[in-house]
């Protein structure tokens, strides 16, 4: 009888304590462990990171990081990093916030527009993804991958056609100029390719008369006019004699990319710069600017006129004043050199 007391007793201790024990697991496992008021969290885990480095991540986020370590052993979490966006929801027990971090990488939206040179794309898309400026420029200057799909350094900023994308953070450089291609051919729809052929210009040309025409006006429904001039000077045979190309054979001839230049002067006409079209005659090698796809729609769907010159309009600033002939452009001009120079602007 003593014998089977005893037994009894330590089975009912055993099974207190499998009910400790058990209880202990649950709480680990499922009771709320994050410690932020949002509603969400984000975290950005880099690629090659370590547990430890997750960690450290964590740690401001939970209310026990301890129990967390538990369960990311239990769950072999530790071994099996995975890199990545993941957004953690307020309230998350362990075990939801190990399978989100293992299974819920989430996209950001990558952004750009209006950048001048691929270093620049470079700097803006570096800001948005974990690839650094570094192995961006250089999957962008790739000359053996940009001559195998039609383009030459000069002409590889058209590729990147300004738009709002869906990337996973952890894109390398290589995976975004990769899916930047598949957009860009993507962009040149039969429609588009029709309307430039039908223009007399390659997509590469199109996209360089398009960065011209976005330098010249911010004006969204004046650009397929402005647009049209230069078309005009084309299929006449004229140079394109615009400002913004001369403001760009300066900054590249001085390499200094962030000087502002409000006033072009007539010696800075002289530069001998292929993209100087006061100078030649020839489009520029390549486009001055990233242009908007209003601003390739502009060229592909030009105005039809006969304008062949156009000045700012001092009368309603950000706007042109078009002329047909060099008599009534001399005469808007006039206006213009008349107010620049009560400005006081001299560069």
């Amino acid at each position: 009888m003593y014998i089977k007391r005893i037994l009894v007793i330590v089975s009912l201790l055993g099974l207190v304590a499998l009910a400790g024990f058990s209880y202990y697991i649950w709480h680990v496992i499922f009771t709320p462990n994050t410690r932020f008021e949002a509603p969400t969290a984000e975290i950005f885990i880099p690629t090659g990171a370590n547990y430890l480095q997750v960690r450290e991540q964590l740690k401001p986020l939970l209310e026990d990081i301890d129990d967390f370590d538990v369960v990311a052993q239990k769950k072999e979490y530790v071994n099996n990093i995975k890199p990545g966006r993941y957004i953690i929801k307020k309230g998350s027990n362990n075990n939801d916030l190990i399978n989100t971090l293992r299974s819920d990488n989430r996209p950001v939206w990558v952004t750009f527009n209006n950048q001048e040179r691929l270093e620049d794309l470079a700097g803006r898309v570096a800001q948005q993804i974990e690839a650094d400026s570094v192995a961006l420029l250089q999957a962008m200057k790739d000359t053996v991958f940009l001559s195998g799909n039609g383009f030459r350094l000069e002409n590889a900023l058209n590729m990147y056609v300004p738009n709002k994308y869906e990337f996973f953070w952890n894109t390398s450089a290589t995976d975004f100029r990769e899916r930047m291609l598949k957009e860009y051919q993507r962009f040149w729809t039969q429609e588009r390719l029709d309307k430039a052929e039908e223009i007399g210009l390659t997509p590469h040309q199109v996209m360089v008369v398009a960065s011209v025409v976005q330098k010249e006006t911010a004006k969204v429904d004046e650009r397929p006019r402005v647009a049209g001039v230069y078309m005009n000077r084309i299929e006449n045979g004229w140079k394109l004699e615009a400002d913004p190309t001369v403001i760009y054979a300066i900054k590249e001839r001085t390499q200094n990319f962030d000087t502002i230049i409000r006033r072009v002067l007539y010696k800075d006409l002289e530069l001998d710069s292929p993209y100087n079209t006061y100078k030649y005659a020839s489009l520029p090698p390549g486009p001055i600017a990233m242009p908007d796809i209003s601003s390739i729609d502009a060229v592909l769907n030009h105005e039809e006129h006969d304008y062949f010159y156009f000045v700012a309009n001092v009368e309603n600033f950000g706007y042109h004043k078009f002329a047909k002939t060099l008599a009534q452009h001399n005469r808007n001009k006039q206006e213009y050199i008349n107010w620049i120079n009560q400005t006081g602007i001299r560069r």
